[in-house]
């Protein structure tokens, strides 16, 4: 495999993808491949509904495995280091915006990004406004909703 573009990771997110990996792996390929064994057994191939949708999740499945071994032999494990008080991969963030209440957020690559979780992206427009910021900076930057400014707080 050629490796290409980085994969940024926390430790947490590698693993989690490793154990995606190994499940699809050890159980998922098996559980599809009883499935499609079951359906040629049944007789009639052109108009099985079972043996399509079978055959779509294999698809499905050896597609996600491909994109998982990608992302994993591309990986670069982020160090959670804090230097000078500056944010980079693998911080978090205590912004506030306005007069709301201060959220955390850590920044991930784009893997990992679940804002809903306080993941945010390092290549999204919220992370990239952060990146090399420090406590006390004003970011502004655009989003769905139009322009954001938030103060930051902390970073660790």
């Amino acid at each position: 495999m050629k490796r290409s573009e980085a994969t940024y990771l926390t430790l947490e997110g590698q693993k989690k993808l490793e154990e995606e990996l190994n499940h699809l792996l050890t159980v998922k390929r098996a559980e599809v491949a009883e499935r499609l064994h079951q359906a040629v057994e049944d007789g009639e191939l052109l108009e099985n509904a079972e043996y399509e949708s079978a055959k779509n999740e294999q698809a499905f499945i050896e597609g996600r495995i491909m994109q998982l071994e990608k992302m994993l032999f591309n990986a670069i494990v982020i160090a959670h280091k804090t230097e000078d008080g500056i944010v980079q991969l693998g911080s978090r963030v205590v912004v506030q915006n306005q007069d709301l209440e201060p959220e955390e957020y850590v920044i991930v690559g784009a893997a990992e990004a679940d804002p809903l979780e306080g993941r945010v992206s390092n290549e999204s427009p919220f992370g990239i406004a952060l990146l090399g910021k420090k406590a006390g900076e004003r970011i502004r930057f655009n989003a769905p909703a139009g322009q954001l400014e938030f103060q930051i707080l902390e970073v660790h």
